[in-house]
């Protein structure tokens, strides 16, 4: 999205902006450590830590992660899965496509007795904060021995290197499941899960259950928007939604100003092309909170 938007902004205002997406891990080292003018990053900084670093940080969209799998014969969202499942799957201890568990999900599909082949990213990625929180919310053991993080020790699989890494294994690989951003599955043309959300109800990703992921979060300016949107409570929510953010160092006001007149313009503009890549744009409210929290920052 912000490679979309930005080159849309450089056509009307001739302001280039240079986006490279490689992964939030690297987004926030580098602005910490002052290399670029602003990170992106789809794992919130707590609030504690944006002050010891001495940033700013707003949220742009909403969007999904999905599981995602290669077998023959299914269609996306066919499959179902649970927070048990997923647990035990990522656990490696569910190693089959014809487990019990499974197949109890499932009683209209003929599940292959086959080896689950699982993928997971191998570098640090925002992505894998939001579906290790989800994981953590939603399964003990999950919580006490892998916790949420953007890189974690994986119980089991093989690691692939962005989203792109792991779209493009789940394709190539019969049998896999991996995780990715809802827009690579669509762009790729992969089979995605439905899941059980908290509400009990199967869902599948789309703009609906992520926007009404993103309408039971309460952003709070005075936190620097720290949130996160997994097991969210609604009924037609997907479980595994999150926003992405923007970083900035708070004493590069100049920079800052520029940065954040393209967001400006972002909020303004940007909410189509955001939809077409299936990002939910935020609310009004919301962009209202954020333009005056840069307004109280003077960047704005």
């Amino acid at each position: 999205v912000y490679a979309a938007w930005a080159w849309q902004y450089s056509k009307e205002t001739g302001v280039k902006i240079n986006y490279q997406s490689i992964g939030s891990g690297g987004g926030v080292r580098q602005i910490i450590n002052r290399t670029v003018d602003f990170g992106a990053s789809d794992a919130p900084l707590p609030p504690e830590e944006i002050e010891k670093n001495k940033l700013l940080q707003f949220p742009t969209l909403v969007g999904g992660v999905v599981p995602v799998v290669n077998f023959p014969g299914i269609k996306p969202g066919q499959l179902r899965l649970d927070s048990k499942a997923l647990c035990g799957i990522f656990m490696g201890k569910i190693k089959k496509w014809s487990d019990p568990t499974l197949k109890a999900l499932n009683p209209a599909l003929k599940l292959p007795d086959k080896r689950i082949t699982v993928v997971h990213r191998s570098d640090g990625s925002g992505t894998t904060a939001i579906f290790t929180h989800y994981l953590s919310g939603a399964c003990p053991e999950w919580a006490s021995k892998v916790g949420t993080g953007k890189a974690v020790k994986w119980p089991a699989g093989i690691g692939a290197k962005g989203n792109e890494g792991v779209s493009n294994y789940v394709k190539r690989v019969r049998f896999s499941i991996g995780y990715v951003e809802f827009a690579y599955a669509k762009q790729n043309r992969l089979i995605w899960t439905s899941l059980k959300n908290p509400a009990g109800q199967f869902v599948e990703p789309s703009f609906e259950s992520f926007r009404a992921a993103a309408e039971t979060g309460g952003f709070s300016p005075s936190k620097h928007f720290y949130l996160w949107l997994t097991n969210a409570p609604g009924k037609k929510a997907w479980p595994i939604a999150g926003a992405t953010f923007i970083l900035l160092a708070k004493e590069n006001k100049e920079v800052n100003k520029k940065v954040v007149r393209f967001f400006d313009w972002a909020y303004k503009k940007g909410d189509k092309i955001a939809e077409k890549l299936v990002y939910v744009p935020l609310p009004d409210s919301l962009k209202k909170k954020i333009r005056d929290y840069w307004r109280r920052h003077g960047i704005y």
